[in-house]
């Protein structure tokens, strides 16, 4: 459990661990090697990441050792591997980028593991597995693989398994495709293990994971005159225990809850949950800021949270007139709105998660900044991911942001905050105080600090 001082400070801090992609800056370019989505596996033991140029990087956790126990937060590359290629759609005279948008694990069954991964417009369903041994002593080949003249086989050889370096294979087992008219933005599989829904702007589709050749759309919010369209789609996500239910959320600021036991098509939401707007903040950025980008499920299915552009909301599923608890992440900013605006910042899509027993969540801010809400002692915590911050086995500071008057000495100008460096993407562990962060193309794993 993270706890906190009265002062605000945190006595239990998270320290740098390892940073793997600053070894493949130099293979890579720049643009490509974006971080575009994070995520852990059920376990912890795997963390995917994808990037600008459609390859997903796997990082497996390191065993914990008793001589060593202050490396059990380190991660190392376990598979490479290019998810998608660039695509042009002839029809319509687009190209198709091969930018990972979200990846996402399935549980695991047996010795392999599964992922699906998505760019806009295709899903695919990813086996990965390792290879230990490997045949050898064929009649019919050589040990290079090739064929022999069965006339110069004159013994009878038994093949047998001899042991190899450890090698990590990654095989597209499924690939859906087809279904989706604009840029997905989610995808999430279901507590039945069997289906998974994926969401663009205006639809939701439900895919089985043995099916690639149609899925069933369970939502379709496209007027018939699109001057008429007045909100997207931009995040869904299912119920982490009842199959038959899933969220929505929309640009103007809305979660639709749906049941799809009500109807096939779930047009008709079964709860709206919306927080009347204070008519003191009211604005011409009302509605851009107002805008979801991301809602997550709590563990538990009781709570979800949700992402504007200032504030992270929880919010009980049972009562869908106001959230719960509402968090500030940045509301220095909304002096700077217009700045923002102009430089397209305010269009920017930060996600939210929870830590494992749902006591803690965290998102992304600017200046490479993360911020962290203790729910139960209604504490919170600023902390930045940087090479400068940041040397192996260091404590983070906490962060402060000095939004006006006399800065103090160790407090930030928000005049001096670069908006170039911003987090995005997040993930927690879910057995433990282990986080990942991505700031632009750079990842930072962090953990609790060892007594």
């Amino acid at each position: 459990k993270l706890s906190f001082t009265d002062t605000g400070k945190k006595t239990k801090k998270l320290k740098y661990c390892f940073n793997p992609y600053n070894g493949l800056n130099s293979v890579f370019s720049l643009t490509a090697d974006i971080i575009s989505t994070v995520e852990f596996n059920h376990s912890g033991e795997l963390l995917a990441t994808g990037d600008k140029g459609g390859r997903v990087v796997i990082f497996q956790q390191e065993p914990e050792n008793k001589n060593q126990p202050q490396c059990r937060g380190e991660y190392n590359v376990y598979s490479t591997f290019q998810s998608h290629e660039p695509e042009f759609d002839y029809l319509k005279s687009l190209e198709i980028e091969e930018k990972i948008n979200k990846i996402r694990w399935l549980p695991q069954k047996n010795a392999s593991q599964f992922l699906l991964s998505t760019n806009d417009k295709t899903i695919k369903l990813w086996k990965i597995s390792e290879r230990k041994k490997m045949p050898e002593g064929y009649n019919l080949k050589e040990e290079d693989g090739r064929y022999r003249d069965p006339s110069t086989v004159t013994t009878l050889r038994v093949p047998v398994f001899r042991p190899m370096d450890l090698m990590v294979e990654a095989s597209p087992r499924r690939v859906f495709a087809n279904a989706h008219t604009y840029h997905i933005n989610s995808i999430s599989v279901n507590s039945d293990f069997e289906t998974y829904l994926s969401a663009d702007d205006l639809r939701i589709n439900l895919w089985h994971l043995e099916i690639t050749d149609r899925s069933f759309n369970i939502v379709d919010i496209k007027p018939a005159n699109m001057e008429d369209l007045t909100e997207v789609i931009t995040a869904a996500e299912f119920h982490p225990n009842h199959c038959n239910t899933f969220v929505y959320s929309s640009s103007k600021g809305t979660i639709r809850l749906c049941d799809m036991r009500a109807a096939a098509l779930c047009d008709k939401h079964s709860k709206l949950f919306e927080e009347p707007e204070d008519p003191s903040n009211r604005s011409f950025f009302s509605e851009i800021i107002s805008s979801i980008s991301d809602v997550k499920f709590s563990h538990n299915g009781r709570y979800m949270m949700t992402r504007d552009y200032l504030s992270v909301k929880i919010w009980d599923l049972n009562m869908e007139t106001r959230p719960v608890e509402t968090y500030q992440v940045h509301e220095y900013l909304r002096s700077k709105l217009c700045s923002l605006y102009e430089n397209d910042c305010i269009f920017d899509k930060f996600e939210c998660c929870w830590n494992g027993n749902d006591s803690v969540v965290m998102t992304g801010s600017y200046n490479n900044f993360f911020r962290m809400f203790d729910r139960g002692q209604k504490k919170d915590v600023t902390l930045e991911a940087s090479r400068e911050s940041s040397k192996p086995r260091a404590v983070l500071k906490p962060r402060k942001v000095c939004a006006g008057g006399k800065r103090k000495k160790d407090e930030i100008s928000v005049d001096s905050l670069d908006f170039n460096k911003k987090i995005l993407h997040t993930a927690w562990h879910p057995q433990e105080n282990i986080i990942a962060v991505a700031t632009t193309n750079n990842l930072y794993i962090f953990q609790d600090k060892l007594n």
